[in-house]
């Protein structure tokens, strides 16, 4: 069903997806102050990313299948909702056992925004004008997360890491109580709800499944090397946390702005778009080890995430056609792919560090997206 007002559906949806992988990522620069003020060690206070992270991969798979049951809107309001709650209780958090709690609560409820946020636009938007939509809500969730560090170290340095979550939390509830209010509700797609069949029905759709699988690699080579890049520019130019924050914040801009034409770029130039940003990302991501210059490092964290989003939105959009009728589905399984990918990627590359550095981080990533470009477009062009 097309939106009436999809100006205003995008608005919604690109401001929560901002807020939440913002309250995300905005925990890595609050480790030592929560450490100070609960009287924790550094790692005793890195549970708290965990204990947020671990349910939001879990409940990623839960929360597609209930979108489609119960209809999108109703579990992306619920959702956006609670998260806004416990984002706001996290800052009265009095210990690492309730911050933890909080936290994982807040994951478990987030966890629902990407994948039904995403999925509803896939239902909200006909065919021409799908690719861009998408692209422009996931473009804002990355821009938030790019640039949360920033804001994490800016509120943490002049206030603490309560005011955080609390702003957050409060900016979320605004949004949620909007989307309330404004979101067209639509029925659920299936009349009943049973995971197993749901997700036997998904993976015995092979081309569905060789998509998706797709982002596994992406995840891995983006969000496993990106964790890293501000520590890199860091180390390379000295800079302080704010400074890196706003370097960093180019990678959300262009993921955030390129989103916006990733579909139009594609009716213009054809599937060979695809290879094109596998070897603007590759170049862009390869060459961060060879600068000592911040232009040229912003070069290159543009390059990486206009890459990243032309690649991300196009394999979403084809996970989506796959299986129009169960988009919520689909975009748990890719979500889930995504995470589980960063996630490996992120633990390997903290094995590469330890041992050989930054340099391998780099041109193992280049070398994936360059293979992730080439896949795809191969794979669009065979099917056409």
């Amino acid at each position: 069903m097309v939106s009436k007002n999809p100006k205003k559906l995008l608005l919604l949806l690109g401001s929560i997806a901002f807020l939440v992988q913002g309250d995300n990522y905005a925990a890595a620069p609050l480790i030592v102050s929560i450490s100070k003020d609960l009287n924790l060690t550094i790692p005793s206070a890195a549970l708290s990313v965990s204990a947020y992270m671990i349910p939001f991969g879990i409940f990623t798979l839960f929360f597609g299948p209930l979108a489609d049951r119960y209809g999108k809107a109703k579990i992306l309001n619920i959702a956006a909702f609670c998260t806004a709650i416990f984002s706001m209780l996290c800052s009265f958090s009095f210990d690492l056992v309730s911050l933890c709690l909080l936290r994982g609560a807040n994951g478990a409820f987030a966890a629902a925004v990407l994948p039904v946020a995403v999925s509803l636009v896939g239902d909200s938007f006909e065919d021409s004008k799908r690719q861009n939509a998408l692209g422009a809500v996931i473009g804002m969730m990355f821009f938030g997360g790019a640039v949360s560090p920033g804001i994490g170290g800016l509120v943490s340095y002049y206030g603490s890491w309560r005011l955080l979550y609390l702003i957050y939390g409060v900016a979320e509830l605004i949004v949620a109580l909007i989307m309330i209010k404004s979101l067209e509700r639509n029925p659920g797609v299936i009349e009943s709800l049973n995971f197993i069949e749901v997700y036997k029905k998904s993976f015995s759709n092979k081309n569905l499944m060789k998509v998706v699988s797709i982002l596994f690699f992406l995840g891995f080579a983006v969000f496993g090397s990106f964790m890293f890049s501000g520590n890199y520019i860091q180390e390379t130019l000295k800079y302080n946390i704010l400074i890196i924050g706003a370097l960093l914040s180019l990678f959300g801009f262009a993921t955030a702005l390129g989103g916006r034409r990733a579909g139009t770029l594609r009716q213009k130039i054809g599937n060979n778009l695809l290879l094109y940003a596998g070897i603007i990302g590759a170049f862009s991501w390869g060459s961060m080890i060879l600068w000592k210059n911040p232009i040229l490092m912003s070069v290159s964290l543009i390059g990486f995430g206009f890459s990243f989003i032309i690649l991300q939105s196009t394999i979403i959009q084809t996970a989506q056609q796959l299986m129009p009728n169960q988009r919520g589905t689909v975009m748990s399984l890719a979500s889930f792919n995504m995470f589980i990918g960063g996630g490996v990627g992120t633990f390997v590359n903290g094995k590469i560090l330890s041992s050989f550095g930054f340099i391998p981080i780099f041109i193992n990533a280049s070398l994936i997206i360059i293979v992730v470009g080439v896949v795809i477009s191969h794979h669009l062009k065979h099917k056409t």
